[in-house]
């Protein structure tokens, strides 16, 4: 019998850590479900669109996988790469000028034909126009600092002002793509105090 694929157990390091301070980890090239948006996430409808569209293609793609592949997955936590034109707007927490990009990982073996099918089944059971710009995205992050971030969002700026004003610099390293977050707790359940946020930030060597 095959086992069902859970990125949070087979990630371990990527996806459960524990340190509370920054740290390198080698993050594989992941697939994704993904959808891409503009504005501030609290209140931008095109946000909450867009997280709705992205479970229902996530939950339709995992039960075709089951009923017609024998294989089953965890559907993974809701992950989030940010960013803006101007990244002081990202740590003054300017969120009306934020660009994001909404992920759920799934498995390898889920084809972008198969996400293709999930769209048009889940486009027949839910008004949700937002579906159809759901697409499949590979990252390759590789070499990232990351840190287990506890507490409310908004809380998150001293965290990343030392990641990019101490941490890095220490380390010889700079940014080398986007800043992601993985949500391992549902905001709508939690007390904000105790949500807890992977932060990660691919990086690199500084030339020179």
């Amino acid at each position: 019998m095959t086992s069902t694929y859970d990125v949070k157990r087979e990630l371990r390091k990527c996806y459960s850590p524990r340190n509370t301070d920054w740290e390198l980890v080698d993050v594989p090239e992941l697939r994704f479900l993904a959808i891409d948006g503009h504005g501030d996430p609290n209140t931008a409808v095109a946000y909450r669109h867009a997280v709705e569209a992205l479970y229902a293609v996530a939950y339709t793609v995992k039960f075709a996988s089951k009923g017609d592949l024998g294989q089953d997955f965890v559907v993974g936590p809701l992950e989030g790469l940010w960013w803006a034109d101007d990244m002081d707007d990202f740590l003054a927490r300017l969120k009306d000028t934020w660009h994001w990009r909404l992920l759920i990982n799934v498995p390898d073996w889920i084809t972008g034909g198969a996400i293709e099918d999930a769209k048009h089944t889940a486009l027949t059971k839910k008004n949700l126009p937002a579906i159809r710009d759901v697409r499949s995205e590979t990252l390759r992050e590789g070499l990232s600092a990351q840190v287990l971030h506890i507490g409310p969002y908004d809380d998150e700026t001293p965290i990343l002002t030392r990641l990019h004003r101490d941490y890095l610099p220490a380390k010889n390293l700079r940014e080398a793509g986007l800043h992601h977050e993985v949500y391992l707790s549902d905001p709508r359940r939690t007390d904000p105090a105790k949500l807890r946020t992977i932060l990660r930030q691919p990086v690199e060597a500084r030339s020179g």
